[in-house]
């Protein structure tokens, strides 16, 4: 036998021979859990509150391979965690358990901005199926979206335990915001600027007035369908073309141009930053200010000069600044396997990101650390599953002794998964190579 077969038999014997886990109150223990319908028969379910308070599920399959992905979701949620939110996560990166991967993941212990708070609850996750069910063969942190940022923060604070031992065997991270934080939200407080000079309506001229970068008034209410209906009143997004007027449709050429993002995009991205900004800088950086525009020069529209002249401008605080760094900038010094996957087109967490991750690692003498892929697809939240079974299996065969992949290694391997599943698309772009913009 095989190490890796015996390796995942003892894994599965040792769970067949535990005894049934019931939760107490205050305590991390998982409980059983009835599981999912999309996951594999034979699958056990667990849930429980991790120590400081996030709820968390875990699922181990009946052919469980000895490897455990440990899931940081993205976001960042502000809204309050609920028992069941993990399940979101769970059903989207199922395939993981349907290969043969455990997989457990939290909410965090609260909504809102985070970056070490949601970094430090993932590893108790981690810690809590270590307690519960014993040290997996392999370990392997997975971060997507925002996750991404926690997951790569993560694997800096606890690559290695007190006795200097490994605790992540090894990381993917999927559609990441990796530009760290003092980087990841630049474009969407020039988006504020830049659409109240045009619109004029967020806030509205009857309405208290605050700075942009505050996200909102202290007692604004606004509502996400209410900021909608202001960004439909101006540009005319939501409504059929031929029902837009001439002035609607200057105003939302000229804030994409000059902002560099598509009509489908600019809800999603002034929403971010408008409730997102609310909760980081009013409620984690006690109102300091960490966005900068005062040296902006925006360009793409049909009167720059007008533009400049009139946009709200803006000077970060250096507190406020250095505090956000602390908490989300990544250093690059990794020191585990690493492989990432991202959508060249991907409307959210554009794929300059990458670009900025790579340069970091690099930096930091890292770079053989690190493998990098990207596909032909614009999406964000979710990929083609036969893609993230490919960069699973490719990590996992590094980690025992193989190769360091190559991004054409894993499309290839993509190719063999993709029959399992019912979008076998496997649209890897393997002589792709992102920048990060010029500012």
């Amino acid at each position: 036998m095989n190490r890796l077969c015996a390796t995942a038999l003892s894994g599965i014997m040792m769970l067949a021979a535990a005894p049934a886990i019931a939760q107490q109150a205050g305590d991390s223990t998982p409980a059983a859990a009835t599981c999912p319908d999309y996951l594999p028969s034979g699958t056990r379910c667990f849930k429980g509150q991790g120590p400081k308070g996030g709820y968390y599920w875990t699922a181990i399959p009946a052919d469980w391979n000895g490897s455990l992905v440990v899931h940081a979701h993205g976001g960042p949620r502000t809204a309050t965690p609920q028992a069941d939110d993990p399940l979101e996560d769970l059903e989207r990166f199922s395939m993981t358990v349907r290969e043969g991967y455990a997989w457990t993941g939290s909410t965090y212990r609260r909504g809102g901005y985070g970056v070490r708070m949601a970094a430090e609850d993932t590893n108790d996750v981690r810690q809590v199926f270590w307690d519960a069910f014993g040290r997996p063969k392999r370990t392997i942190l997975h971060g997507q979206s925002w996750g991404g940022n926690v997951a790569a923060k993560a694997a800096e604070l606890y690559a290695r335990d007190a006795e200097g031992q490994v605790v992540w065997d090894g990381v993917v991270l999927s559609s990441g915001v990796l530009a760290g934080g003092t980087k990841a939200y630049t474009f969407r407080a020039d988006l504020r600027a830049v659409y109240q000079y045009y619109c004029q309506n967020h806030p509205a001229a009857n309405e208290p007035q605050y700075p942009l970068w505050q996200g909102l008034g202290e007692d604004n209410r606004l509502t996400r369908a209410q900021l909608e209906d202001r960004v439909k009143t101006c540009t005319g997004v939501g409504l059929p073309e031929a029902r837009r007027t001439a002035e609607q449709k200057s105003k939302l050429a000229n804030i994409l141009n000059v902002v560099g993002i598509s009509e489908n995009q600019l809800v999603g991205h002034l929403a971010w930053g408008t409730f997102l900004f609310r909760d980081l800088v009013q409620r984690r950086l006690d109102g300091l200010n960490p966005f900068d525009n005062s040296q902006t020069v925006y360009a793409g529209s049909d009167d720059d000069q007008a533009l400049n002249a009139g946009v709200q401008r803006f000077s970060a605080d250096p507190a406020a600044v250095a505090r956000l760094a602390y908490d989300a900038d990544l250093s690059g010094m990794i020191v585990a396997p690493t492989v990432t996957i991202h959508g060249k087109y991907d409307p959210t967490a554009f794929v300059w990101h990458q670009a900025a991750y790579r340069d970091r690692v690099e930096a930091a003498g890292r770079g053989d650390l690190l493998v990098q892929t990207y596909t032909d697809e614009s999406a964000h939240s979710l990929l083609s599953a036969p893609q993230y079974v490919a960069v699973f299996q490719a990590l996992s065969a590094w980690l025992d002794g193989g190769a360091k992949p190559t991004p054409e290694s894993i499309a290839a391997s993509c190719e063999l998964a993709s029959p399992r599943y019912r979008k076998p698309y496997c649209r890897f772009d393997t002589d792709y190579r992102p920048e990060v913009p010029n500012p």
